[in-house]
């Protein structure tokens, strides 16, 4: 049985809900989740890796448990969760670590290499996107809220948020639903619901052309700090395209990448195949 504990830190006006697991003095995985989720995307895999590794996976500002701060009072933007994101780490004392980055938690995590390259020990990246030509068609209504930011193109994107795009997003490329659990999607069905959530997420929606636009900074600091990178990738992703996980190799040709027949959660169904990659990665 994992140990896992269930903390909070204190971050300036937020309080960071995270997840802790494995023993300090072991390698740390800074576990960074995506949309719509949480730390308790990682409820499988955790357990797989706690034996050889320190594991710490906070909720990002406005997702799960950690605080949703009324938009007058913190504004949802990439750079501002990364940026509390930097000061959890700092506060929990986090050095050196890896991260592993899905979805959301990719230009969060390069964020942070960008600003500390010397805390980055390696990057796990599971449907996280730094290239443009992993982005697929069906980023084209949010594309068109950051290029004409209307409420009309804004409400355009509640679709989004509705209980069975949530559901979609877990099961569509999945050869098998019912190796869905229900806990996933159910949890973060009971986070989008809370007053206030849908218009964070709209925000986010539209400050993700920030993320792109910061992709030719991102892959100089690919060709330029050579990170170990592991690209494990769910080939059936509807939005996040396996072209994205092919292009790290064309900045860090020492990259490993994996595909695996599933889609955009891809720990839902591969927990196991993920970990044991993982783990001869950063054995190595």
């Amino acid at each position: 049985m994992a140990s896992i504990y269930y903390r909070t830190a204190a971050i300036d006006r937020l309080k960071i809900s995270y997840r802790e697991a494995g023993r300090p003095g072991c390698p740390t995985i800074l576990l960074l989740h995506g949309f719509p989720s949480a730390g308790h995307m990682f409820r499988d895999l955790i357990p797989l890796l706690e034996d050889r590794f320190h594991l710490v996976a906070p909720d990002l500002p406005g997702f799960g448990r950690t605080d949703l701060l009324p938009r007058d009072e913190f504004e949802y933007s990439f750079e501002n969760l990364a940026n509390a994101i930097d000061r959890f780490t700092d506060v929990i004392g986090l050095k050196r670590f890896a991260i592993y980055v899905f979805d959301y938690g990719a230009p969060v995590g390069l964020r942070l290499a960008l600003k500390h390259p010397e805390h980055i020990a390696a990057i796990i990246s599971q449907n996280g996107n730094a290239y443009e030509e992993g982005l697929s068609e069906g980023w084209n209504p949010i594309r068109a809220y950051w290029e004409q930011p209307s409420q009309a193109n804004r409400d355009a994107l509640r679709a989004f948020l509705t209980p069975e795009t949530t559901v979609w997003q877990y099961t569509h490329g999945v050869y098998d639903p019912t190796r869905i659990s229900p806990d996933g999607y159910s949890l973060d069905n009971f986070y989008l619901a809370r007053p206030g959530a849908h218009e964070v997420q709209l925000d986010l929606f539209g400050d993700y052309k920030s993320n792109v636009a910061l992709y030719p900074a991102f892959q100089k600091y690919f060709r330029e700090r050579m990170p170990p990178l592991l690209a494990v990738w769910g080939k059936n992703d509807p939005f996040f395209l396996p072209a994205g996980a092919e292009g790290f190799k064309r900045d860090i040709p020492s990259a490993a990448v994996h595909f695996f027949d599933t889609g955009h959660f891809a720990l839902e169904t591969h927990a196991a195949e993920i970990a044991a990659a993982i783990r001869d990665f950063l054995g190595r």
